[in-house]
Protein backbone atom coordinates (compact mmCIF):
# COMPACT_ATOMS: atom_id res chain seq x y z
CA UNK A 1 0.00 0.00 0.00
CA UNK A 2 1.25 3.61 -0.88
CA UNK A 3 2.42 5.02 2.45
CA UNK A 4 0.92 8.47 2.45
CA UNK A 5 3.52 11.52 3.27
CA UNK A 6 1.15 14.29 3.50
CA UNK A 7 -2.31 13.32 5.12
CA UNK A 8 -5.83 15.39 4.52
CA UNK A 9 -7.86 16.93 6.07
CA UNK A 10 -11.46 16.65 5.23
CA UNK A 11 -14.09 19.60 5.77
CA UNK A 12 -17.78 19.91 4.29
CA UNK A 13 -19.28 23.19 2.49
CA UNK A 14 -22.57 23.70 1.59
CA UNK A 15 -22.42 25.21 -2.38
CA UNK A 16 -25.53 25.42 -4.48
CA UNK A 17 -27.30 22.64 -3.31
CA UNK A 18 -25.06 20.32 -2.70
CA UNK A 19 -22.42 19.50 0.19
CA UNK A 20 -19.40 19.39 -1.62
CA UNK A 21 -16.52 17.93 -0.09
CA UNK A 22 -13.16 19.57 0.21
CA UNK A 23 -9.37 17.92 1.12
CA UNK A 24 -6.84 20.41 2.94
CA UNK A 25 -3.22 19.84 3.11
CA UNK A 26 -0.20 21.33 5.52
CA UNK A 27 -0.90 24.26 7.35
CA UNK A 28 -0.44 27.35 5.09
CA UNK A 29 1.00 30.75 6.39
CA UNK A 30 -1.81 33.55 6.79
CA UNK A 31 -2.61 35.59 3.62
CA UNK A 32 -0.45 32.61 1.46
CA UNK A 33 -2.03 32.15 -1.79
CA UNK A 34 -4.68 29.17 -1.90
CA UNK A 35 -3.65 26.65 -4.59
CA UNK A 36 -6.78 24.83 -5.80
CA UNK A 37 -6.52 21.45 -7.47
CA UNK A 38 -9.63 20.81 -9.72
CA UNK A 39 -9.94 16.86 -10.87
CA UNK A 40 -10.96 15.04 -14.16
CA UNK A 41 -14.16 12.78 -15.10
CA UNK A 42 -14.61 9.82 -13.08
CA UNK A 43 -12.02 10.73 -10.68
CA UNK A 44 -11.37 12.41 -7.23
CA UNK A 45 -10.08 14.62 -5.19
CA UNK A 46 -7.85 12.15 -3.44
CA UNK A 47 -6.61 11.57 -7.07
CA UNK A 48 -3.99 14.19 -5.86
CA UNK A 49 -1.96 12.73 -3.40
CA UNK A 50 0.90 11.58 -4.87
CA UNK A 51 1.39 15.15 -6.46
CA UNK A 52 0.90 16.39 -3.32
CA UNK A 53 3.46 14.42 -1.41
CA UNK A 54 5.81 15.59 -4.37
CA UNK A 55 5.98 18.97 -3.89
CA UNK A 56 8.76 20.44 -1.17
CA UNK A 57 8.41 21.00 2.37
CA UNK A 58 9.09 24.80 1.54
CA UNK A 59 5.95 25.10 -1.09
CA UNK A 60 3.68 23.09 1.09
CA UNK A 61 3.91 25.26 4.51
CA UNK A 62 3.43 28.31 2.30
CA UNK A 63 -0.03 28.03 0.97
CA UNK A 64 -3.01 26.31 1.80
CA UNK A 65 -3.44 23.54 -1.15
CA UNK A 66 -6.70 22.25 -1.27
CA UNK A 67 -9.31 19.81 -3.95
CA UNK A 68 -12.62 19.29 -3.97
CA UNK A 69 -14.57 16.32 -5.22
CA UNK A 70 -16.94 17.86 -7.94
CA UNK A 71 -20.57 17.55 -7.43
CA UNK A 72 -21.77 13.99 -8.14
CA UNK A 73 -17.83 12.91 -7.13
CA UNK A 74 -16.07 11.35 -4.35
CA UNK A 75 -17.71 12.31 -1.30
CA UNK A 76 -19.19 15.54 -2.52
CA UNK A 77 -23.39 14.83 -3.04
CA UNK A 78 -25.31 13.78 -5.63
CA UNK A 79 -27.65 16.25 -6.43
CA UNK A 80 -31.31 14.84 -8.08
CA UNK A 81 -30.72 14.95 -11.72
CA UNK A 82 -29.99 12.48 -14.46
CA UNK A 83 -27.73 14.57 -16.28
CA UNK A 84 -24.90 17.22 -15.87
CA UNK A 85 -24.11 20.62 -16.82
CA UNK A 86 -20.90 22.02 -17.36
CA UNK A 87 -21.39 25.42 -16.64
CA UNK A 88 -22.31 23.91 -12.80
CA UNK A 89 -18.77 23.30 -12.76
CA UNK A 90 -17.97 26.96 -13.08
CA UNK A 91 -20.37 28.01 -10.86
CA UNK A 92 -19.65 25.68 -8.24
CA UNK A 93 -16.35 26.91 -8.11
CA UNK A 94 -16.60 30.61 -8.05
CA UNK A 95 -19.37 29.22 -4.92
CA UNK A 96 -16.91 27.55 -3.17
CA UNK A 97 -14.00 30.86 -3.60
CA UNK A 98 -16.29 33.10 -2.78
CA UNK A 99 -16.83 30.82 0.43
CA UNK A 100 -13.07 30.05 1.63
CA UNK A 101 -11.43 32.85 -0.02
CA UNK A 102 -13.40 36.08 -0.96
CA UNK A 103 -11.97 38.58 -2.91
CA UNK A 104 -8.68 36.54 -2.89
CA UNK A 105 -6.82 35.53 -6.18
CA UNK A 106 -5.89 31.96 -6.45
CA UNK A 107 -3.34 29.67 -8.26
CA UNK A 108 -5.59 27.15 -9.73
CA UNK A 109 -4.69 23.57 -11.65
CA UNK A 110 -7.18 21.37 -13.68
CA UNK A 111 -6.73 18.01 -14.95
CA UNK A 112 -8.92 16.86 -17.54
CA UNK A 113 -12.42 17.70 -17.16
CA UNK A 114 -11.34 19.67 -14.87
CA UNK A 115 -8.78 21.73 -16.74
CA UNK A 116 -11.33 22.71 -19.41
CA UNK A 117 -13.72 23.86 -16.28
CA UNK A 118 -10.21 26.59 -14.76
CA UNK A 119 -10.00 27.66 -18.28
CA UNK A 120 -13.19 28.71 -18.72
CA UNK A 121 -13.33 29.57 -15.17
CA UNK A 122 -10.31 31.96 -15.94
CA UNK A 123 -11.59 33.45 -19.11
CA UNK A 124 -15.07 34.60 -17.46
CA UNK A 125 -13.17 35.51 -13.80
CA UNK A 126 -9.74 36.50 -14.63
CA UNK A 127 -9.54 38.97 -11.74
CA UNK A 128 -9.60 35.57 -9.46
CA UNK A 129 -6.38 33.59 -10.66
CA UNK A 130 -3.05 35.08 -10.67
CA UNK A 131 -1.29 31.60 -12.01
CA UNK A 132 -3.62 28.44 -14.17
CA UNK A 133 -2.35 25.24 -14.90
CA UNK A 134 -4.24 22.77 -17.50
CA UNK A 135 -2.65 19.80 -17.50
CA UNK A 136 -4.56 18.03 -20.65
CA UNK A 137 -7.98 19.67 -20.74
CA UNK A 138 -7.72 19.75 -24.40
CA UNK A 139 -11.41 20.86 -24.97
CA UNK A 140 -14.00 18.93 -27.28
CA UNK A 141 -13.70 18.79 -31.51
CA UNK A 142 -14.97 21.12 -33.02
CA UNK A 143 -18.96 21.36 -34.26
CA UNK A 144 -21.10 21.90 -36.97
CA UNK A 145 -24.83 23.55 -36.88
CA UNK A 146 -25.80 20.31 -38.73
CA UNK A 147 -25.23 18.46 -35.92
CA UNK A 148 -27.42 19.66 -33.21
CA UNK A 149 -30.37 17.82 -34.04
CA UNK A 150 -28.66 14.55 -33.53
CA UNK A 151 -27.06 15.56 -30.82
CA UNK A 152 -30.61 16.81 -28.86
CA UNK A 153 -32.29 13.26 -30.27
CA UNK A 154 -28.78 11.32 -28.12
CA UNK A 155 -29.31 13.64 -24.98
CA UNK A 156 -32.98 11.94 -25.39
CA UNK A 157 -32.07 8.36 -26.03
CA UNK A 158 -29.03 8.36 -23.42
CA UNK A 159 -32.07 10.41 -20.29
CA UNK A 160 -33.95 7.02 -21.24
CA UNK A 161 -31.03 4.76 -20.87
CA UNK A 162 -29.74 6.38 -17.57
CA UNK A 163 -33.77 6.16 -16.43
CA UNK A 164 -33.49 2.49 -17.23
CA UNK A 165 -30.34 1.85 -15.27
CA UNK A 166 -28.40 1.13 -18.55
CA UNK A 167 -25.36 3.20 -17.52
CA UNK A 168 -25.13 1.72 -13.68
CA UNK A 169 -21.37 1.37 -13.15
CA UNK A 170 -19.66 -1.68 -12.75
CA UNK A 171 -19.72 -2.87 -8.99
CA UNK A 172 -16.64 -5.14 -7.89
CA UNK A 173 -16.32 -7.75 -5.24
CA UNK A 174 -13.53 -5.70 -3.24
CA UNK A 175 -10.91 -3.55 -3.16
CA UNK A 176 -8.23 -5.54 -4.84
CA UNK A 177 -10.77 -5.36 -8.20
CA UNK A 178 -11.07 -1.81 -8.15
CA UNK A 179 -6.84 -1.11 -7.92
CA UNK A 180 -7.10 -4.17 -10.72
CA UNK A 181 -9.47 -2.26 -12.50
CA UNK A 182 -7.55 1.07 -12.39
CA UNK A 183 -4.41 -0.62 -13.12
CA UNK A 184 -6.14 -1.93 -16.25
CA UNK A 185 -6.90 1.26 -17.55
CA UNK A 186 -3.02 2.61 -16.71
CA UNK A 187 -0.47 0.83 -17.13
CA UNK A 188 2.05 2.72 -15.45
CA UNK A 189 0.06 2.89 -12.04
CA UNK A 190 1.92 0.63 -9.36
CA UNK A 191 0.27 -2.02 -6.88
CA UNK A 192 1.11 -0.05 -4.11
CA UNK A 193 -0.73 3.40 -5.54
CA UNK A 194 -3.78 1.59 -7.13
CA UNK A 195 -4.64 -0.21 -3.92
CA UNK A 196 -4.45 3.17 -1.95
CA UNK A 197 -6.64 4.89 -4.62
CA UNK A 198 -8.97 2.31 -5.34
CA UNK A 199 -10.19 3.01 -1.49
CA UNK A 200 -11.06 6.29 -2.26
CA UNK A 201 -12.11 6.02 -5.84
CA UNK A 202 -14.40 3.43 -4.29
CA UNK A 203 -16.82 2.24 -1.29
CA UNK A 204 -18.67 -0.73 -0.38
CA UNK A 205 -22.45 -0.68 -0.34
CA UNK A 206 -24.73 -2.50 1.89
CA UNK A 207 -24.18 -5.39 -0.11
CA UNK A 208 -20.62 -5.62 0.22
CA UNK A 209 -20.21 -4.76 -3.45
CA UNK A 210 -17.43 -1.80 -3.77
CA UNK A 211 -19.11 0.84 -6.44
CA UNK A 212 -17.21 3.53 -7.84
CA UNK A 213 -17.95 6.85 -6.59
CA UNK A 214 -19.23 8.64 -9.84
CA UNK A 215 -22.87 9.32 -10.17
CA UNK A 216 -23.84 7.70 -13.35
CA UNK A 217 -25.72 9.92 -14.51
CA UNK A 218 -22.22 11.81 -15.94
CA UNK A 219 -21.99 9.65 -18.40
CA UNK A 220 -24.87 11.09 -20.18
CA UNK A 221 -23.80 13.66 -22.86
CA UNK A 222 -24.53 17.58 -23.23
CA UNK A 223 -27.32 18.43 -25.33
CA UNK A 224 -25.47 21.34 -26.81
CA UNK A 225 -22.89 22.17 -28.97
CA UNK A 226 -19.59 22.31 -28.18
CA UNK A 227 -18.51 25.97 -29.91
CA UNK A 228 -14.89 26.40 -30.50
CA UNK A 229 -15.11 30.20 -31.71
CA UNK A 230 -16.83 30.96 -28.16
CA UNK A 231 -13.85 28.97 -25.78
CA UNK A 232 -11.37 31.02 -27.56
CA UNK A 233 -13.38 34.46 -26.95
CA UNK A 234 -13.16 33.10 -23.17
CA UNK A 235 -9.71 31.78 -23.82
CA UNK A 236 -8.49 35.61 -24.74
CA UNK A 237 -10.13 36.60 -21.51
CA UNK A 238 -7.53 34.90 -19.31
CA UNK A 239 -5.21 37.12 -17.57
CA UNK A 240 -3.30 35.01 -15.25
CA UNK A 241 0.03 33.33 -17.28
CA UNK A 242 -1.20 29.89 -18.08
CA UNK A 243 0.98 26.64 -18.35
CA UNK A 244 -0.22 23.60 -20.27
CA UNK A 245 1.06 20.40 -19.79
CA UNK A 246 0.53 17.64 -21.73
CA UNK A 247 1.98 13.79 -21.58
CA UNK A 248 4.08 12.10 -23.59
CA UNK A 249 1.25 9.78 -24.94
CA UNK A 250 -1.31 11.34 -27.15
CA UNK A 251 -4.03 10.74 -25.40
CA UNK A 252 -6.25 13.13 -27.86
CA UNK A 253 -5.28 10.53 -30.92
CA UNK A 254 -6.32 7.35 -28.75
CA UNK A 255 -9.72 9.35 -27.70
CA UNK A 256 -10.74 10.81 -31.09
CA UNK A 257 -9.08 8.84 -33.96
CA UNK A 258 -8.47 11.76 -35.87
CA UNK A 259 -11.29 13.91 -35.50
CA UNK A 260 -9.34 16.10 -32.74
CA UNK A 261 -5.87 16.09 -32.67
CA UNK A 262 -2.63 17.76 -30.70
CA UNK A 263 -2.03 20.28 -33.87
CA UNK A 264 -5.52 21.75 -33.35
CA UNK A 265 -5.58 22.11 -29.60
CA UNK A 266 -2.11 23.86 -30.18
CA UNK A 267 -3.69 26.10 -32.45
CA UNK A 268 -6.21 27.12 -30.32
CA UNK A 269 -3.72 27.74 -27.09
CA UNK A 270 -2.45 30.10 -29.49
CA UNK A 271 -5.37 32.73 -28.03
CA UNK A 272 -4.30 32.30 -24.47
CA UNK A 273 -2.28 36.26 -23.69
CA UNK A 274 0.64 34.49 -21.77
CA UNK A 275 0.91 30.91 -22.60
CA UNK A 276 4.13 28.38 -21.58
CA UNK A 277 3.74 24.54 -22.78
CA UNK A 278 5.54 21.64 -21.39
CA UNK A 279 5.38 17.86 -22.38
CA UNK A 280 6.04 15.17 -19.33
CA UNK A 281 8.18 12.20 -20.75
CA UNK A 282 7.04 8.66 -19.85
CA UNK A 283 3.25 9.24 -19.25
CA UNK A 284 -0.12 8.81 -20.13
CA UNK A 285 -3.37 10.91 -19.51
CA UNK A 286 -3.31 10.48 -15.47
CA UNK A 287 0.03 11.90 -15.39
CA UNK A 288 -0.36 13.13 -11.89
CA UNK A 289 -0.26 9.24 -11.77
CA UNK A 290 2.03 8.51 -13.78
CA UNK A 291 5.17 10.88 -13.17
CA UNK A 292 3.99 12.84 -10.09
CA UNK A 293 7.61 14.43 -8.73
CA UNK A 294 8.12 15.54 -11.92
CA UNK A 295 4.72 17.27 -12.33
CA UNK A 296 5.47 18.78 -8.83
CA UNK A 297 8.90 20.20 -9.99
CA UNK A 298 6.88 22.06 -12.85
CA UNK A 299 4.38 23.11 -11.09
CA UNK A 300 6.81 24.80 -8.30
CA UNK A 301 8.90 26.76 -10.83
CA UNK A 302 5.77 28.03 -12.78
CA UNK A 303 4.32 29.06 -9.42
CA UNK A 304 6.96 30.04 -7.64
Amino acid sequence: MYQVQRESQSSWVPLRGCRYHVRQWGTPTPGATPLVLAHGWMDVAASWQFMVDAFSEAFVSQRPIIAMDWRGYGLTEAPATDSYWFPDYLADLDALLDQLYPGRPIDLVGHSMGGNVVMMYAGSRPERIRRLVNLEGFGMPATRPAQAPGRMGQWLDELKAQREGANDLKAYADAAGVAARLMKTNRRLGADKANWLAQHWAQPGNDGQWRILGDAAHKVINPYLFHVDEALEIYRRIAAPVLAVEASDDSLGMWWKGKYTLAEFHERLKAVPVLEEALIQDAGHMLHHDQPQLLAAMIEKFIR
